[in-house]
């Protein structure tokens, strides 16, 4: 299930009244409540409601009012009532210009951005050849694929589309390609031809789902524990108090990245804490990975649900960090590892360990493998027939490794399954 689609509110007056903008402090932050009704936090601490929902595949965002204009519970009978619009394949926005005698929009095309923001620039190059190379990159690799896209539909899995093919092979290029597409996407935004987010921006964004230029040709291998000690080091963490362990073990447990598990907000997941659906933006190839949960990973989420649920003011992170507002430090893990005296591990690395343990004692297929660790398959002619994302098959895998990483310490009431499945 979508996030925007929640019917559970998960926001409260107090915590909007300490929401904290983006640690980066370069774009809006978002809080998500319910019925596609997010909390819209500015880098500069202004505070306004945002109606987001998705209709014909085109993701759309809608402004709803300030906060102190628009209470919590007003913005949620709009909310509701713009959600009925949408199930009703009622486009709220372009209803609103309807309503207001405007005529309806056509958007310009990426291409046509691309082209008058080149010519704007004409003056700013040293030389014709400076200027010339500009718009070469974009005829090349850009406009081919995406040119004829509306701008305001372009999104980060249109611009990895066009990067990612050379961002190895040709860096240079590619690094000065997003550099432009960024350029083109920021004028056609503050020209009022395209809402929300640079899909092309680096810091804070795209260096979340491709490697650092300096770093693109050098491998990098985390420590990964051996499965055989799995069950050990698991126990270990169920012996280990602190926010972190349980982090850790719900890392484990679900084969997240770092990120995405410290990232995790409660509105993610599904009422019976059975599934976690990661929204795109949060995800390395940019697009919604749903995870299934093992009953021990369940278990764990109803504990921290309720301790949360007790608080005065409940944070919508899974797991928070010094205020309510934002989640757990990016060297949360890396500090818990020096703790308990783990300093050759990484969190990433118990990723491997999952694929080690599926490939070495188990008979699970390769690309259900593949699927619970969200990779995107090589062989581009195997991915084209990959239409599913293997749910019910990965949640047999994922309760299999559960209860193999259990097997020191098996789940109350009842007996871990062996550590050598075989799919059924």
């Amino acid at each position: 299930m979508n996030a925007q689609a929640r019917t559970r509110p998960t926001l409260t007056v107090d915590f909007i009244n300490t929401a904290q903008p983006s640690e980066s402090g370069k774009s809006p932050r978002l809080y998500c409540d319910s019925n596609g009704l997010y909390l819209q936090v500015t880098p500069q601490g202004n505070k306004s409601w945002i109606f987001r929902y998705t209709i014909n595949g085109r993701t759309r965002s809608m402004g709803l009012g300030p906060i102190r204009k628009v209470g919590l519970e007003l913005a949620r009978k709009k909310a509701r009532a713009l959600r009925i619009q949408v199930d009703l394949d009622v486009d709220p926005l372009e209803e609103r210009r309807r309503a207001q005698g405007k005529p309806e929009k056509k958007g310009l095309t990426f291409e046509e951005c691309g082209r008058t923001c080149h010519e704007l620039r004409r003056g700013t190059f040293r030389n014709a050849k400076h200027f010339a190379q500009w718009g070469s990159t974009l005829e090349t690799y850009a406009y081919p694929k995406i040119g004829k896209l509306d701008i305001a539909l372009i999104t980060v899995q249109h611009v990895m589309k066009v990067l990612e093919p050379i961002w190895r092979e040709k860096t240079e290029t590619a690094t000065r390609l997003r550099g432009r597409m960024e350029a083109v996407l920021a004028w056609a935004t503050v020209s009022g031809h395209r809402t929300g987010e640079n899909p092309a921006r680096w810091s804070g964004f795209l260096d979340q789902l491709l490697p650092a230029p300096t770093d693109v040709r050098k491998v990098q291998h985390h420590p990964a524990l051996p499965y055989a000690e799995m069950p050990s080091f698991f126990d270990d963490l169920t012996h280990t108090d602190g926010q972190s362990s349980e982090l850790f073990q719900f890392l484990i447990l679900t084969a997240a990245r770092n990120g995405e598990a410290r990232g995790a907000m409660w509105c993610e997941f599904d009422a019976e804490l059975q599934t976690w659906s990661i929204p795109g933006e949060r995800m390395k190839a940019g697009r919604l990975h749903r995870v299934p949960l093992p009953k021990q990973a369940t278990a764990l989420l109803r504990e921290r649900r309720a301790r949360n649920l007790a608080l005065a003011t409940p944070s919508p992170f899974v797991f928070p960090g010094k205020t309510i507002s934002e989640c757990m430090s990016d060297g949360s893990l890396a500090a818990l590892l020096k703790r308990m005296a783990r300093t050759g591990l990484t969190a990433h690395g118990t990723r491997s360990t999952f694929r080690d343990w599926v490939g070495e004692k188990t008979n699970f297929q390769r690309e259900v493998a593949e699927a619970c660790l969200a990779h995107v398959l090589d062989n581009k002619s195997e991915a084209a027939y990959q239409r599913g994302d293997y749910l019910e098959k990965r949640r047999v895998v994922m309760q299999a490794w559960a209860n193999f990483c259990s097997t020191n310490r098996p789940p109350s009431g009842e007996q871990s399954k062996a550590t050598d499945p075989v799919e059924a």
